[in-house]
């Protein structure tokens, strides 16, 4: 699975930000027809990621493009004008059912056979948004075809009628239940987007409380957000050396017929370990 760090959107009808996003070095560039797209240029917005997709060089960065949610009624045109030209991956905004993944995937894999390319090789990355959404995350987040789920944090406030604070304290329940539907599933999940670009203070502290909170990327919106964001999403050395030594440390114990053992003063058992394989997991990819 990529490396989400960062997901960074670019509106899919301006030529110029898509092509100086390939030079940034950030995990994923997430092509956009949906909200960085005017309604009167969707057409240019397909025709200029169809230009990007078959011109541009986005070396380690992976290419993703966001269509209009399913029943806007510009969905199909959208994912059969860019699915020819082999994104990544697809990002399907505002789900709230199972059905609208497999809409999606069953159009992908008959691209897959038409075209000879290996199935699974597009994936999915789907944004919950709403109420609905949330409740539905158990089924949603089973589909075989997805690797991660994005979390809108505006659009989930405005679904429920909360007011958007700085803390975020009024989205904790749903970026929560995100992270459990993707932890359950092997899925990635993807936080909120940081509005103030500016307040890089803001945008380091949101990032690594997400982090915390066992997010493994963050949308952002420009490209001032780029290094702050991927730092914040990537095991420090200190956490990665720490980590070897329980994996290390654990399975020494285990040899000696041992559980629980101490190291550095702290009880370390199976849930440390789990954490610590998750760390390196992260680390390496």
């Amino acid at each position: 699975m990529h490396s989400r760090r960062a997901l960074l959107y670019m509106p899919g009808d301006n030529w110029k930000m898509i092509s100086k996003s390939v030079t940034l070095g950030v995990d994923s560039i997430c092509m956009d027809m949906e909200d960085g797209a005017a309604v009167n240029k969707n057409a240019e917005a397909r025709a200029t990621i169809v230009k990007a997709l078959q011109e541009l060089d986005f070396g380690a960065s992976e290419k993703l493009a966001r269509i209009n949610s399913v029943g806007s009624g510009w969905e199909q045109a959208d994912i059969d004008a860019v699915l020819p030209h082999h994104p990544d991956g697809i990002v399907i905004p505002k789900v709230e059912s199972f059905e609208q993944v497999e809409w999606a995937s069953k159009i992908i894999e008959a691209a897959e056979l038409k075209y000879g390319w290996p199935i699974n090789s597009i994936r999915v990355l789907i944004g919950v948004e709403t109420a609905k959404g949330i409740l539905n995350l158990k089924e949603i987040a089973s589909h075989p075809r997805l690797d991660a789920i994005i979390f809108g944090g505006e659009d989930f406030a405005a679904s429920i009628g909360a007011t958007r604070t700085k803390d975020a304290v009024e989205l904790l329940y749903a970026r929560q239940a995100v992270i459990v539907a993707c932890a359950a599933n092997d899925l990635q999940p993807i936080d909120i987007v940081t509005i103030d670009y500016k307040d890089v203070e803001s945008l380091r502290a949101e990032s690594e409380f997400g982090a915390r909170l066992g997010f493994m990327g963050k949308q952002i919106i420009h490209p001032a957000q780029v290094e702050p964001v991927q730092t914040a999403f990537t095991p420090s050395d200190e956490a990665i050396a720490y980590a070897k030594r329980i994996v290390e440390t654990f399975e020494a114990s285990q040899k000696e017929g041992k559980g629980a053992y101490s190291l550095d003063g702290k009880m370390i058992d199976m849930p440390l370990l789990k954490n610590a394989q998750k760390v390196l997991e992260r680390a390496k990819a």
